[in-house]
């Protein structure tokens, strides 16, 4: 990978929308799959994804659309996986052209919810990509802020440094500054982690619970983060980094979060299927809690939050009473 690398993008929801406008300052075209064509006609004829971030407009002549992911593999030497981590098996099942020789980034904040995978192990894992060829994308990012030009930060993790530097590089812009890190576990974890929290903060909100108390759990989310992150991959990281506290931060509290969200409309009563068809997105933490939770049947963190988020979702438990029982474990 270099300066010069043709990359590919794959999936065309609001993060992929912000990751193409951001890559666009740096490089002369991109290779972008659409899964149906008429959304690539529409987005030529309009100059705008007809689906998200619908103010944001493009040179359609500076993007190489396509609706056959090999041609955007044989097209690419550099890929960014920037669809919801539920429908990445289906969104790659027909590749036919190996990833191995690929750098692969995954823009995914969520893990493959079968196997219970980070993305990077499942690429390596499933589709033999070194681990020095796999890249993650974290940080407090929301796309919508992206779309209006808003200052924000991004971490680019990856073992090999100078490969996460020049891929880095290619997402700088006067709006979006990069670091870059080796911590590939503890990014992607983290970044899974946060959706977990931001869904509780969204179910407290809708109980009624205030600020005071939401800076106690927040408190108390990074600490069960940094428990989880350090058992599963110990290394020397720094958590109140923003890759992983600033990440907490903005999903538990922004507007445009749609775990919190989500976890709003539980605790406001809404069933999670009632929840899930209103709005329309993902909402990562979702599939992150049961594949978390399942992880830490292995490992035995001492996890009161998503557990807590957890019962409530899987085990159908009064949201009321789940957080009154996990305010008793907070401190």
């Amino acid at each position: 990978m270099d300066e010069s690398s043709r990359i590919g993008l794959i999936g065309n929801g609001s993060w992929a929308t912000a990751i193409a406008k951001m890559l666009l300052n740096n490089v002369p075209s991109i290779n972008w799959l659409f899964r149906d064509q008429s959304h690539i006609d529409d987005f030529k004829r309009y100059k705008h994804n007809p689906n998200y971030l619908t103010s944001v407009e493009f040179n359609p002549e500076r993007i190489n659309f396509s609706s056959d992911i090999n041609e955007v593999v044989a097209n690419s030497d550099v890929l960014i996986l920037a669809v919801p981590s539920a429908f990445l098996k289906s969104a790659i099942e027909k590749l036919t052209i190996p990833l191995k020789d690929k750098f692969v980034a995954s823009a995914i904040k969520g893990l493959v919810p079968d196997e219970n995978l980070i993305i990077g192990q499942y690429l390596n894992q499933v589709y033999d990509v070194p681990n020095e060829s796999i890249g993650v994308i974290t940080g407090p990012c929301h796309a919508e802020e992206v779309a209006l030009e808003r200052l924000s930060y991004l971490t680019v993790a990856c073992q090999d440094v100078k490969r996460a530097r020049i891929f880095a590089d290619f997402l700088n812009t006067p709006y979006i500054k990069t670091t870059i890190s080796d911590d590939i576990y503890g990014t992607e974890y983290s970044a899974v982690l946060k959706n977990i929290m931001a869904i509780a903060s969204g179910i407290c909100h809708g109980l009624g619970y205030g600020d005071n108390f939401q800076s106690v759990l927040i408190a108390n989310a990074i600490q069960e983060m940094k428990r989880f992150v350090d058992t599963v991959h110990p290394i020397t990281r720094d958590i109140k980094s923003s890759a992983y506290l600033g990440d907490l931060l903005v999903t538990a509290y922004s507007q445009f979060s749609r775990n919190r969200m989500f976890g709003t409309m539980i605790g406001k009563g809404y069933s999670v299927k009632y929840a899930q068809m209103e709005m329309l997105m993902i909402a990562e933490g979702f599939y992150g809690v049961k594949s978390i939770h399942e992880i830490n049947d292995k490992y035995k963190v001492n996890m009161p939050i998503t557990e807590a988020v957890y019962n409530i979702i899987y085990e159908k438990i009064s949201p009321a009473m789940e957080i009154r029982l996990l305010t008793e474990h907070l401190r």
